[in-house]
């Protein structure tokens, strides 16, 4: 690599030497060096990066927000919890849940987890929207997708929002060579997971699994589990999540 002084060549001597002659010259004035800036009095870099983490990919559905927004201002507030105590709670920043709480935020999918962990409430909970009775078709086109922060796992419920539930249901994509990890659920819960395409090794405590498409595995989903695609190819799931007793 050139230095500075090789890649500004002869026109820089030039000026340094047009410098010095001024500022031999009766009446020349130096000007002053320029004053550094003021140091930032932003949050810090590293939490900064911690909170931009709980923010979801650019691809989550944002229609989504204000509704998380507005179950979660009223559930914390049912519960009588201040921001600071559900933050210290869920591990969720205080920043973060009050960016949801005004829907201004999409969360990640295990931002949320987080939260409906620490509200001992179902994921659906916090994404339900109030709805009717009978008969309710789902068009792809319509559905809402959660991702996670990188946008290399996302989800789409499989179900109406209308109310929170015991059993959820969800599509699952996972892109090549990476993983999802899931916090803790209510103790109690189940996930019912079938593999419908790519190879999966899947964590659950201390045991480890590896499912090839077609594979199916149920498992008590109250540890910390990781979804894991071993593989160069996108990997496709369904997931039954059931709870152990209807809350909400």
């Amino acid at each position: 690599m050139k230095s500075v002084r090789e890649n500004t060549g002869r026109r820089g001597s030039s000026a340094s030497e047009r410098r010095r002659r001024e500022a031999r010259e009766p009446g020349a004035e130096a000007t002053p060096p320029a004053e550094p800036a003021p140091p930032s009095q932003d949050a810090s870099p590293d939490t900064e990066k911690a909170w931009s983490y709980e923010v979801a990919h650019p691809d989550a559905d944002q229609d989504l927000a204000p509704v998380v927004g507005k179950n979660l201002r009223r559930l914390r507030s049912q519960r009588g919890l201040s921001l600071e105590r559900l933050a210290k709670a869920s591990g969720v920043s205080r920043a973060m849940l009050g960016q949801i709480e005004l829907g201004q935020s999409a969360p990640t999918i295990n931002v949320l987890w987080k939260i409906a962990r620490a509200l001992d409430l179902p994921f659906s909970a916090l994404i339900s929207m109030t709805g009717g009775a009978g008969t309710r078709l789902m068009r792809a086109r319509e559905a809402k997708r959660l991702t996670s922060h990188d946008g290399r796992f996302a989800s789409r419920a499989l179900f109406p929002f209308d109310e929170p539930r015991r059993v959820e249901f969800y599509e699952l994509q996972l892109k090549g060579h990476s993983e999802e990890r899931a916090e803790p659920h209510p103790p109690g819960t189940l996930e019912n997971l079938v593999v419908t395409r790519g190879t999966l090794e899947m964590e659950v405590g201390t045991e480890r699994h590896l499912l090839a498409a077609g594979d199916a595995i149920l498992f008590e989903a109250d540890k910390p589990h990781v979804y894991r695609n071993v593989g160069p190819d996108d990997v496709q799931m369904y997931l039954v999540m059931t709870y152990a007793e209807e809350v909400g």
